[in-house]
């Protein structure tokens, strides 16, 4: 399948067939989601946030085995270990790298004199000129809408991505509340080079994340997700019950570290990768009100390959 009018920036940048990119989620992608959507013509990336130093190691080799098309690795900046999973993601020659939650200019140098291109997750326009200036090949721009580390300043992906298009020369990636092929033609229309998608990705047989929590994505409908622990670090979460008790601590007027200790460790695995639909974090996005079906990611792949050519179409006819 080719798509119709494809915008060459990124395909060329990434060397992959589609402006289609799948986000780096904690606890959902594995190498398996990551080479589902490399082998579909997409840019799968495996998220390094709920992995070890070698059990990130693992997955890189397992991808590799598993498709011959490029793939990426996420690293939150915020994380413990950064050293040991920068020196892997070297050794392992991975070709292509996504930074988020952190400061652009720490590793970026870094993997470019290995040949990496570097792509930084930004929340405004004014980070995204600071990811530029640090010397990135692209920015991935992430609305209101997105689950896991998200902005304080609550801009949705429409507002954000013609103010971040107006600041930067480099490629721009739209994500937050993409899952359609629909929701890809109007974010290309709004002047991306691409879209990365993420919510989408976790209601599939390779994502990693427990069964439980996909099923509970599928049945989730407008209204249950919302954006909480601004304090800390924002992330967009299915409501449950630890979610009422982190607003009941919220509007109690809690502080960073009281939200922090409410938190604790592990939260986020006991909720995605352990299927506690109660007491887990639920990070998802607000696209999870049109998911209603868990498919294989090649499938989702040419699903909105052929909706975004339908909708070229449908603009060329009037």
């Amino acid at each position: 399948m080719q798509l119709t009018g494809q915008p060459l920036l990124i395909t060329r940048l990434f060397g992959i067939q589609y402006p289609l990119i799948q986000a780096g989620m904690i606890w959902a992608s594995g190498w398996k989601l990551a080479s589902a959507v490399s082998n579909a013509g997409g840019l799968g990336i495996i998220g390094a946030g709920s992995m070890y130093p070698d059990v990130l190691r693992e997955h890189i080799q397992q991808c590799k085995a598993a498709t011959q098309f490029p793939f990426a690795v996420n690293i939150p900046l915020l994380y413990p270990d950064l050293d040991s999973i920068v020196q892997i993601i070297i050794e392992e020659k991975v070709p292509i790298v996504f930074t988020s939650a952190g400061n652009p200019k720490t590793y970026t140098g870094l993997f470019k004199q290995h040949g990496i291109k570097v792509v930084h997750v930004v929340s405004s326009a004014k980070f995204a000129v600071k990811a530029q200036d640090a010397g990135c090949d692209a920015v991935v721009a992430e609305g209101f809408e997105a689950g896991g580390h998200n902005g304080r300043e609550e801009t949705t992906t429409m507002v954000l991505i013609p103010a971040v298009k107006k600041q930067i020369h480099i490629p721009l990636i739209a994500a937050g509340g993409i899952a359609t092929g629909q929701q890809m033609f109007a974010a290309i229309a709004l002047g991306a080079d691409a879209v990365q998608v993420g919510s989408r990705f976790v209601c599939t047989p390779e994502a990693s994340s427990h069964m439980a929590f996909k099923e509970a994505v599928v049945k989730a409908t407008e209204g249950d997700t919302q954006l909480s622990l601004k304090k800390l670090v924002p992330v967009r979460l299915l409501k449950n019950q630890f979610y009422a008790q982190v607003t009941a601590a919220e509007q109690s007027g809690a502080s960073s570290e009281a939200l922090a200790q409410l938190l604790g460790r592990a939260r986020a695995k006991k909720g995605m990768f352990e299927g506690d639909l109660e007491e887990g974090e639920l990070e998802i996005g607000q696209a999870a009100a049109l998911i209603n079906q868990i498919k294989p990611a090649g499938e989702i792949v040419a699903e909105m390959i052929q909706d975004f050519n339908a909708c070229v179409g449908q603009i060329n006819l009037l």
